[in-house]
């Protein structure tokens, strides 16, 4: 039996709900390149080192979400790395209060 269930990843209206692709969002070769060199100058995620931990980060997040913002989106003092359990985990959390 075909389970149709889908989880809510999304809020309604995203900007990320739209018909175009991650490349046309900003996140193409440019976004590809601009990250791998954010993520060599600040290879740990902040909110372990904030807890006193360490960790590699493998995520360029915004701090503020840009939501189709491209000002934003390539503003560097909005950018901060993070653990892959920190982005998909915490920080969805914390943007779905806003």
């Amino acid at each position: 039996m075909l389970d149709t269930r889908r989880v809510q990843t999304m809020q309604a209206g995203s900007w990320r709900t739209s018909d175009q692709t991650a490349a046309q969002r900003g996140y193409g070769y440019k976004w590809q390149q601009a990250r791998a060199q954010f993520l060599r100058e600040h290879p740990l995620c902040v909110m372990r080192e904030a807890a006193g931990q360490v960790e590699a980060a493998t995520v360029v997040d915004h701090i503020t979400p840009h939501r189709g913002d491209q000002s934003l989106f390539w503003r560097r003092s909005n950018w901060q790395s993070l653990c892959g359990t920190h982005h998909s985990r915490d920080k969805q959390r914390e943007e779905q209060r806003l």
